[in-house]
């Protein structure tokens, strides 16, 4: 089975969440929340730069968001399944800052428990040649496809 990419599948354009997308976030709420604190501790020991705009909030503080966090969603539709990508504001940091977590998740239909497919982790090489790191967005960065 051929994996979905940007280049195979068309993903939506950014909305507000509908019930469905709030029904499956609900669903995988538990494993993103874990999964972020895991992240960040792993990336912590080797690149703490990816979650420096919270290093000050405590695990409890970072995964302390619901679905009424979650800002925006954007989905796409493979031969396979749903594919949806949604944006989520961490409440215990400023607006007006780095203050969302953008993940991916997938259910195969209805039927399906959908699962987290990944929390969005962006390391960019700038022109110069250093690298940045980030996985914690602004309300202003695009919920775009991602892979990691």
């Amino acid at each position: 089975m051929a994996t979905a990419t940007a280049e195979t599948v068309e993903l939506g354009p950014p909305h507000e969440p509908k019930e469905e997308s709030i029904k499956l976030f609900n669903k995988i709420q538990h494993e993103l929340k874990k999964e972020l604190v895991h992240i960040r501790h792993e990336h912590n020991k080797h690149e703490p730069e990816y979650f420096a705009a919270v290093d000050r909030l405590d695990d409890s503080q970072l995964a302390g968001f619901s679905a009424d966090d979650l800002q925006q969603v954007r989905v796409a539709t493979s031969a396979y399944g749903i594919h949806v990508f949604g944006k989520v504001r961490i409440p215990a940091m400023p607006d007006s800052g780095p203050a969302y977590i953008h993940f991916r998740a997938f259910t195969g239909g209805p039927d399906d428990e959908p699962r987290l497919h990944s929390i969005h982790t962006e390391e960019k090489e700038e022109q110069d040649g250093d690298h940045t790191f980030r996985a914690i967005f602004t309300k202003d960065d695009a919920l775009e496809w991602f892979d990691t």
